[in-house]
């Protein structure tokens, strides 16, 4: 019987002892690796890290909160760059920050650019001032609007805009831009349109459904008038495209059609109160439109 000392020898390999992170002290598992804290680092490091906090920290109901926010991280990769670079001499640390430098940089713009002041037309500024701004319409969706299938036309005193059983209503929607118009029935007043007012909201409205019709009225400027005008098939289809704004048309449609009873009704209303009344969205119009703009402007951030 072989004894032990005969049996073969087992080799296990061996994992070579790591160096202790400090020097003199065995690798123990029960022994911290913290031994000495270095030293804290240079005013910038903390500058940087600072400015990165207060980055986080704005409040999102500030308007300006995206903006501060990549000032504050620029500012932040700015410091840490210039830390690494000059004191730190680390390469990884200073290319990672120059990365998220430009990052930003390029949403900076995009928010700069998307806040860019938009310029309205000298003769529409009064119709988004009047119409559209108190519904909360922002500036580059009214430029959207009035910038692509719409023109700007004109029509002397007693020229028409529309003869009854003659002109058809299918072609356009218009607002007055300048000037005053007349609409009778049969050689018969019914009332006036001032500037900032649709002309043919009934027509548009009654019509929807039934596409050939002619007006029923007469449409006859009174003075020189200026009027802008959007071609109807081109406008329902843009409308239909964009929820929030259909929205607003179908408000300031039925606003408009409403004044225009209250004229036939009352036919005592002076030109000023007219305009008045036109000029005055009512408190439960305005929070119905201020909660659907919220509603649908929600998604985009």
């Amino acid at each position: 019987m072989a004894s032990p000392s005969d049996q073969p020898l087992l080799f296990y390999p061996t994992l070579p002892s790591f160096p202790s992170p400090t020097p003199g002290l065995e690798a123990d598992s029960n022994v911290t690796l913290c031994q000495e804290w270095e030293q804290t680092h240079h005013l910038l490091f903390h500058l940087g890290n600072l400015s990165l906090l207060l980055g986080l920290v704005i409040p999102t109901t500030l308007g300006l909160h995206m903006i501060l926010l990549r000032l504050l991280l620029m500012t932040g990769c700015g410091l840490f760059i210039a830390w690494a670079t000059l004191y730190r001499c680390n390469m990884d640390v200073m290319v990672w920050n120059v990365v998220f430098l430009v990052v930003n940089f390029m949403h900076l713009f995009f928010l700069m650019y998307k806040r860019r002041p938009i310029k309205i037309d000298r003769e529409l500024r009064s119709v988004y001032k009047r119409m559209f701004e108190p519904l909360h319409v922002r500036e580059s969706l009214f430029q959207r609007l009035t910038g692509q299938f719409c023109t700007i036309q004109t029509l002397k005193k007693g020229q028409a805009y529309a003869a009854e059983d003659k002109t058809s209503v299918d072609e356009r929607l218009s607002i007055l831009l300048k000037g005053k118009m007349k609409v009778s029935y049969r050689g018969h007043f019914l009332h006036n349109i001032y500037t900032n007012a649709f002309i043919d909201s009934p027509e548009f409205r009654s019509t929807e459904m039934h596409r050939g019709e002619k007006f029923q009225v007469t449409i006859v400027a009174e003075e020189n008038c200026k009027y802008l005008c959007w071609s109807r098939e081109r406008l329902t289809y843009f409308l239909e495209s964009d929820i929030f704004l259909n929205e607003v048309f179908r408000y300031l449609i039925g606003k408009d059609i409403t004044n225009k009873l209250y004229s036939l009704n009352d036919p005592t209303l002076s030109d000023k109160a007219v305009k008045k009344m036109d000029r005055q969205p009512s408190l439960c119009s305005q929070l119905s439109m201020m909660q659907k703009n919220h509603q649908v402007q929600k998604d985009p951030r």
